[in-house]
């Protein structure tokens, strides 16, 4: 026994030594100053990755989770049956309840990459055992992808300059309300996902420019085709693309890094593209496609003079083959282009496109494009209520990206311009310039904030006096006073730090103001503020819908503008007349024609169109402005179009529009006059007021005694929002 313990004692003798205290693996496990900025900057984007995602979900918190606005409907409605039937059937879908008796192929007009990815997150997710339902996935798939646009935005930054600018990139777009407004909890739009898609393409293509990687400019091939299949503006991305090569090419930048580049992006990007049957064959004979297959054939006469060059060895030799083959390739380049236009090969460019370029286009020549606000020109108050202190910062960043030129500048720089251009001439595409404003702000910040940093972290002059430690030599001398600053530009330096995070913090409160109030509220669901300030809750277009699921028969023809069209589909579940496709304007006219003509001749239309049901939106007795009246001029306009018996100057007064007793005749006993204003001249809207007073127009309307023959009230809303008649039927049937 003694024997054993003392056998023991002394193992555990031997022993103590080798283990090492606490502070010594403390020590062990001390990071290096690389390792520690790794986790800090890893730290900080894993909290901007939640914050962005975090700050869209104010809608749901204050609602419930829904799909939002009206295009949503229709990517929902086709995600569900994808879901539930499979690819092959959602592809070769052809739906009778829309556009009816026309019909709609599915699969071949749509983008179908938004649908794909809620499908396959919703998949995945079931196959990791979550239960959940597929309209959860759709309501949190756009915050999840602006998550994604983050890491996105970091990587770019960092490409373009440095860590520190990826980092502010990041957190500049997380919570920027121009991106935001496309992009909360419930925005299942194609944009929740094709400004990721966009910013990947992009991101990738310079990176490709810088290394000449193969693998790179491949991967932006990919990230092409994602945008493709998910929106109709990757049209941007193919001719930015194209014109910034061209810029390069003239500026003297060619490079076998740009010819790899490019090529490989095109030709796999534009095989890849020809595959989503939207697209199809407008890849190679689209007029705004062209320009990237220009400068394709461009980059090859780039590398063949590059070789002759070579080859040659003479430069006179060189400069007249040189003229000799310009004038060629020009030559030959234009006879094809013009046989092409000619032939009608290549179709010309479409009128959004013109609408692009020229502002006045769509309102003089296509009104159904003119009369979505999204498409209207930006206001100044637009850009400042989505960008804030960026279009400040905007400028700044430019400055610090024309002192510091490279092929990635002046990538940036064209995106930003010509983004900011397109923003201005149509309020929607705010949305495609909110990145490149990010990231040229995150310049200015990242750049200014490291200049000002290194002012302040410089030391004092200190004057030369004897010490114990003998005297400085003479070359660390010069080099300290080269460095330092005297001591205002120190505190100027301060100043202007406090100056910089005062106004960032500015911007977070701002965008966070912006995010809870104007860009989380669904259109489907209306808030207002009562009397004593308490919030009023409108939640009469799902009771209007619930009502046409529940109390119309299932094969109901409901006859309304197209703007609710998606909405009837998806939430009633009945056929429609027109929806927000907006693809035969002849259809919608003539919905416009009825709907702005008199009562007899509106229901021979409706009865040719086989309607059993019309709704329409009022606002007359909350104050709801976005209603059908004040649409009507469009439909007007849209009708008159294809139909000249419908005249605008019909429905005005001396060039103006008014409902109240000036209004013109045709005006007063048109069908969507009678039906939005029927019953309404017995009711007392406001204390103080006339019956049948008018909140959303502020007048008294001038016929109250409407009556209605070949229609009869269906349904109306509690806060008469939606109204619902039935078409009679004929008097010689039942």
């Amino acid at each position: 026994m003694g024997t054993a313990s003392t056998t023991t004692t002394t193992a555990a003798a031997a022993a103590s030594p080798i283990t090492p205290p606490p502070l010594s693996l403390l020590k062990t496990l001390k990071l290096k100053t690389k390792q520690q900025e790794l986790l800090i900057r890893s730290a900080i984007l894993c909290l901007v990755y939640l914050l962005a995602f975090i700050t869209r979900l104010f809608s749901v918190l204050r609602y419930e989770s829904m799909i939002h606005e009206f295009d949503p409907y229709f990517n929902y409605r086709t995600t569900l049956f994808l879901t539930d039937h499979g690819f092959y059937h959602f592809w070769n879908w052809f739906d009778s309840e829309s556009w009816y008796p026309l019909g709609r192929i599915i699969g071949g007009t749509l983008y179908p990459g938004l649908m794909l990815t809620a499908a396959f997150i919703y998949w995945c997710l079931r196959f990791l055992r979550f239960a959940v339902h597929i309209r959860e996935v759709c309501v949190l798939t756009a915050p999840f992808f602006a998550s994604n646009t983050t890491i996105v935005a970091y990587f770019f930054g960092k490409e373009l300059w440095d860590s520190g600018t990826g980092l502010v990139a990041a957190a500049l777009i997380a919570i920027c309300p121009g991106y935001i407004s496309r992009s909360v909890a419930g925005s299942y739009d194609n944009e929740g996902v094709a400004i990721f898609a966009l910013l990947l393409t992009f991101y990738l293509f310079v990176k490709a420019v810088n290394t000449g990687s193969v693998a790179w400019a491949l991967a932006s091939a990919f990230g092409y085709f994602y945008m493709v299949s998910a929106w109709g503006g990757y049209v941007f991305i193919i001719n930015l693309i194209p014109l910034y090569v061209l810029v390069l090419l003239i500026t003297g930048r060619y490079s076998m890094r740009l010819y790899v580049a490019y090529n490989c992006m095109y030709v796999l990007g534009m095989l890849l593209a020809m595959q989503i049957q939207f697209v199809g064959f407008q890849h190679v004979q689209s007029g705004e496609h062209m320009a990237a297959m220009g400068v394709f054939f461009l980059l090859q006469v780039f590398y063949f003079l590059d070789w002759v060059k070579y080859l040659l060895g003479d430069a006179k030799l060189f400069q007249s083959f040189l003229k000799i083959t310009l004038t060629c390739t020009i030559g030959l380049g234009g006879l094809a282009f013009g046989v092409g236009m000619a032939s009608g090969y290549i179709s010309p460019w479409t009128g959004r496109f013109y609408s692009l370029l020229d502002p006045t286009y769509a309102k003089d020549h296509i009104p159904i494009i003119a009369s979505v606000s999204e498409h209207q020109p930006t206001a100044w108050s637009s850009f400042m209520f989505d960008f804030h202190i960026l279009l400040f910062l905007f400028p700044a960043g430019l400055y610090f990206c024309f002192k510091r030129l490279s092929d990635a500048t002046i990538f940036i720089v064209m995106y930003g311009l010509t983004s900011m251009y397109f923003a201005s001439v149509m309020v929607r595409l705010i949305l495609v310039a909110t990145p490149a404003v990010c990231l040229i702000s995150a310049i200015a910040v990242s750049a200014t904030i490291r200049n000002l940093t290194s002012l302040v972290r410089t030391k004092s002059k200190v004057s030369n006096t004897s010490s114990s430690k003998g005297a400085v030599s003479a070359k660390a001398s010069s080099k300290a006073s080269s460095d330092l600053s005297p001591p205002f530009g120190k505190n100027a330096a301060v100043a202007l730090l406090l100056g910089a995070f005062y106004l960032l913090s500015k911007y977070v409160i701002h965008c966070t103001w912006v995010t809870s109030e104007a860009y989380s509220s669904p259109s489907i669901v209306l808030a207002a503020r009562g009397a004593y300030g308490g919030r009023v809750i409108f939640d009469d277009y799902r009771e209007a819908y619930y009502w046409l699921r529940q109390n119309t028969p299932p094969d109901a023809k409901v006859m309304s503008w197209w703007d609710y069209g998606y909405q009837i589909t998806a939430m009633g579940n009945r056929t429609v007349i027109v929806d927000n496709n907006t693809w035969n304007n002849t259809h919608i006219a003539t919905v416009g024609r009825a709907m702005s003509s008199y009562e007899d001749e509106a229901y021979e239309i409706m009865r040719s169109l086989d309607v059993d049901y019309v709704l329409v939106v009022f606002g007359g007795v909350t104050g709801y402005s976005s209603d059908d009246i004040n649409k009507f001029l469009w439909m007007v306009r849209i009708g008159g179009g294809v139909f000249p018996v419908i005249k605008e100057p019909d429905y005005l007064v001396n060039g103006e529009y008014r409902v109240d007793k000036g209004a013109a005749p045709k005006m007063l006993n048109c069908l969507m006059y009678k039906l939005s204003y029927y019953r309404f001249g017995e009711l007392t809207t406001e204390y103080g007021r006339p019956p049948g007073y008018d909140r959303a127009r502020g007048v008294e309307i001038g016929n109250k005694d409407v009556k209605l023959e070949y229609l009869e009230e269906a349904y109306t809303t509690s806060n008469w929002i939606v109204r619902i008649y039935k078409v009679k039927p004929p008097s010689n049937r039942w």
